[in-house]
């Protein structure tokens, strides 16, 4: 059994990483950490864990910390970075959820995150937990760097185009939705259900910190500089994220809508969590609610020169806590599907 601790566990990310873990058939839960919550039964915090989660929060107590074999941090950007070295000193294998080792220039880190990084010295040797670009390195990894939910469904709608060469790699735009949850468990005018139910808008389109996290994914596929414009939204849904993306082919009389859900098909035939939809699908949020699925579809539309691809998937898993519990997975050479088959909920 692999021992594994949680650090923060009392927000959307955390519950659905204890949801996730409490079911896993190889995970034995020693520790979940909330400093405002220490000593509350989680199951009175969560009462759908009730009779999975026999824990209370604590403090988070480093030494404790030290006899897990994994730790996952579900915290604010800039929690992790403190404790890490530590942890890594000690051998524990950590996967942080946050942004702390996702991009790997300082001076970047701190423009987006507005603090200087704790720790340079690991951006390095952390890997980007994209399962499905660096499987082999997580294998190996120390300290693994859980990607972003908008990254992960824009990167995944993306990639295939670009590592094939076949569009204008200056000119990539990806329009994406998410769901409230996606926001945060946390007090805030912007999340009440009067501000955000029957409303529907864009936010940081002057810059987000998610464009930083893709433009690096997308730069290494292509081994240059992509130009991305990346514009969120927030939609009226709990979670759920929505990625409408735009590429323009180089040779659009050369590449037939057959040849590109062939490359998609091909790509991501050996991915267990990537389902390219047959041609002409329209993937729906609902269908990936709860499960660790990107579902992504390709289309072209009037057989012009702009590929428009279609890729969702749920922020809280596959955008968060079951990337993490896969690249757990890889990372301790269990299964990668373990802990991770349940079916999407509809409705």
């Amino acid at each position: 059994m692999v021992k594994v601790g949680i650090v923060g566990g009392t927000g959307y990310t955390g519950v659905e990483l204890l949801r996730l873990l409490a079911a896993h058939p190889e995970v034995e839960l020693v520790m979940i950490t909330s400093r405002s919550e220490a000593g509350l039964p989680v199951a009175d915090m969560f009462p759908n864990l009730r009779g999975h989660v026999d824990l209370a929060f604590s403090v988070p107590d480093p030494a404790a910390l030290a006899t897990c074999d994994v730790v996952f941090f579900a915290t604010p950007n800039g929690v992790a970075m403190q404790s890490v070295p530590a942890l890594l000193e000690a051998g524990v294998k950590v996967i942080d959820l946050a942004a702390d080792f996702r991009l790997k220039d300082t001076e970047e880190w701190a423009q987006w995150y507005g603090q200087p990084h704790a720790c340079p010295q690991l951006l390095d040797e952390a890997v980007y937990g994209l399962s499905e670009v660096n499987r082999a390195a997580i294998s190996e990894a120390r300290l693994i760097a859980n990607p972003g939910c908008y990254p992960t469904a824009v990167q995944l709608g993306l990639l295939p185009l670009l590592e094939k060469g076949l569009v204008d790699t200056g000119r990539l735009i990806a329009d994406c939705k998410s769901g409230v949850s996606g926001a945060g468990r946390k007090a805030a005018v912007s999340a009440l259900l009067c501000e955000t139910s029957e409303n529907f808008k864009a936010y940081g389109v002057a810059g987000h910190r998610h464009w930083p996290e893709i433009r690096q994914g997308l730069n290494a596929a292509v081994e240059g500089n992509v130009g991305l414009t990346f514009v969120p939204h927030l939609t009226p849904m709990l979670r759920g994220i929505h990625a409408t993306l735009y590429a323009t082919l180089l040779n659009s009389d050369d590449a037939t809508d057959a040849d590109l859900q062939a490359l998609y098909e091909q790509r991501y035939a050996s991915e267990p969590f990537v389902d390219v939809l047959p041609m002409g699908s329209h993937p729906e949020t609902r269908s990936v609610k709860g499960a660790n699925t990107c579902r992504i579809a390709i289309h072209r539309p009037q057989g012009a020169d702009t590929v428009v691809i279609l890729s969702v998937i749920d922020n809280l898993v596959k955008g968060a806590a079951g990337q993490a519990v896969q690249n757990m997975n890889i990372l301790c050479g269990l299964p990668e599907t373990a802990g991770l088959s349940g079916i999407a909920l509809v409705p």
